[in-house]
């Protein structure tokens, strides 16, 4: 296995985990900040205020969108799978 194709594979791992957890992060951020700026515009200061809404929209958005995350981790792992031999044995190999 050569440098570049280790630098690669560890790239596409973490572009792929990226893609997996970017539009939950994406939920927290936006409900955080809404949240935020609304706390603030009323001046409350309990923190589970904001929590809460947080986790209930991150956990409906985990359950709709656990078969698109399902179907993309198993195709990436198949993907690695199938290049164990390449990896392994160099690309030599018919």
């Amino acid at each position: 296995m050569m440098t570049q194709d280790a630098v690669d594979l560890i790239r596409g791992s973490l572009f792929q985990a990226l893609m997996i957890v970017g539009p939950l992060l994406l939920i927290a951020l936006v409900v955080g900040l809404i949240l935020g700026v609304l706390q603030t515009v009323m001046q409350i200061q309990d923190s589970t205020i904001a929590t809460v809404p947080r986790l209930l929209l991150i956990g409906l958005a985990l359950l709709v969108m656990l078969p698109w995350m399902a179907d993309k981790l198993v195709e990436y792992s198949k993907d690695r799978i199938i290049e164990i031999p390449t990896v392994v044995f160099g690309k030599g190999l018919p």
